[in-house]
This record gives structure tokens, sequence and C-alpha cells, in this order.
């Protein structure tokens, strides 16, 4: 049985990732920050008769957090092949960038960057030693000028740098990990306020979806791979 890591796995695209790969028959293990919400994701993964070993506690903007996740899943689940960089924060996505707060800027920039860089970086010896795959939740660099939530935007743009530059790197140093972003599309998620729109997606389908991304048997090295595109506005 395969087994994967998901960070922000005990509610939204996370949960759908969890769902529907659990159903494939992957061994699930949830990132979370909180107990209570952990452990009723649990319950309801365990319920559909997914095997849901446990969770571990992981709070990306505090690097001890993130270190003390990293020791715990290395120990517990050596198997592991598969992380699932999924939690983020929205930053605030009311305001244009010129009225955007410095320090929004920078906290978005510390969860949705810097933490996942430091849980991959912390990783990929494990992921590395089990030839697995890093799979990164975000959206295009480009800027759509239809949204564009300038801390959101700019800590995904770094998070697709990583990618890039990592797979770059893995190939040219033999090392076997392969890496690749997703982009969801607009979906329906506590991060956007449950926003719900024409081209909105529900995650359920984006779960299912990425399910079968990650199980198509296909090498993604380097790839940004959009499920739904954000489109037009009419």
């Amino acid at each position: 049985m395969k087994t994967v890591f998901i960070t922000g796995a005990n509610k939204g695209i996370g949960f759908g990732i969890a769902k529907h790969l659990g159903l494939n028959g992957w061994k699930i293990i949830l990132g979370a920050r909180n107990q209570e919400r952990a452990e009723k994701a649990i319950s309801e993964l365990r319920a559909l008769g997914i095997d849901v070993p446990g969770w571990v506690n992981i709070e990306l903007a505090d690097l001890a957090s993130v270190d003390k996740a990293a020791k715990e899943i290395i120990e517990k689940y050596p198997e592991a092949s598969l992380l699932v960089n999924n939690a983020g924060i929205p930053g605030d996505m009311s305001v244009d960038s010129l009225h955007s707060e410095i320090d929004v800027i920078k906290e978005t920039l510390e969860v949705n960057f810097i933490g996942t860089f430091a849980l991959t970086k912390a990783l990929a010896p494990l992921i590395s030693n089990n030839r697995g795959r890093v799979v990164n939740v975000t959206v295009p660099s480009e800027i759509s000028p239809y949204w564009h939530p300038l801390a959101y935007v700019a800590s995904k743009a770094a998070q697709n740098a990583m990618m890039g530059v990592m797979a770059i790197e893995f190939e040219q140093q033999d090392i076997p990990i392969e890496i690749f972003s997703v982009h969801p599309g607009p979906t329906t998620t506590d991060l956007n306020g449950n926003m719900s729109l024409p081209g909105f997606h529900d995650i359920e389908t984006v779960g299912q979806k990425m399910a079968e991304l990650i199980n198509d048997g296909q090498n993604h090295q380097g790839e940004f791979i959009e499920l739904y595109p954000i489109v037009e506005e009419k």
C-alpha cells in the first residue's frame, strides 16, 4: 500500500484529495493544525473504509513545527512516497496591491512558500529513498486580469519557482524524486469564503481529478498542470 502525507488534509481540497486517494488504495496521513478537525476528518475517511493510521500536527508558519512534523513522519511512516503540499492561507484577498499590508504579505509567504519549502526539503531524503513524488497545489504564476490577490499570487509564484528549480536539479543530480504542480482551478472552499460562481468546481470533483492525475502512471517532472483553468469573466 502506498502512503501519502497531505498538508491541510482535514478540510477543503486537501480533504478531497485524501478521500479519493484513499478510495484508490493509498494510506493517508493527514497534516493539520487542529486536533478536533483532524480527528473529525479521520472519522469521516475511516467510515468510507480508507486506511488512515493517524495525523501529524504541523504549522507551516512555524519552522520548529515543520521540523518536528517531518521527523515524526520519517520515524512513523518510513514507507511514505508522496508529499502533497496543499495547505496554504489566502492573505487578504479583499484589497488591491497598494492597500496590501506588509505583515500580511510576509505571513502569506511564510506559510505558502517558506513553510512549504522547509517541509519539502526536510522530507526529500525520505521521498528520494522511496523513489517518490512531491505534488504542489498552486495557481499560475502568470497574472490573470480577473483574479490577482497579491499576497496569495506572489506566494504561489514562489512555490512554482521552487518546483521548477527542484525538477531541474533532481534530473541533473539523478535524485529519484518527481515534483510537479497542479492548479485545481476555481474551487469553492473556505479559503475563498466558499465563493461559488460560474466556472467554479466543488471539492469532490477536484479531489477526484487530483487523485486520477496522481494515479495516471505518467511522469510529470517539472510540469505545471491545470485541471480547470481560470476562465474569462463574462
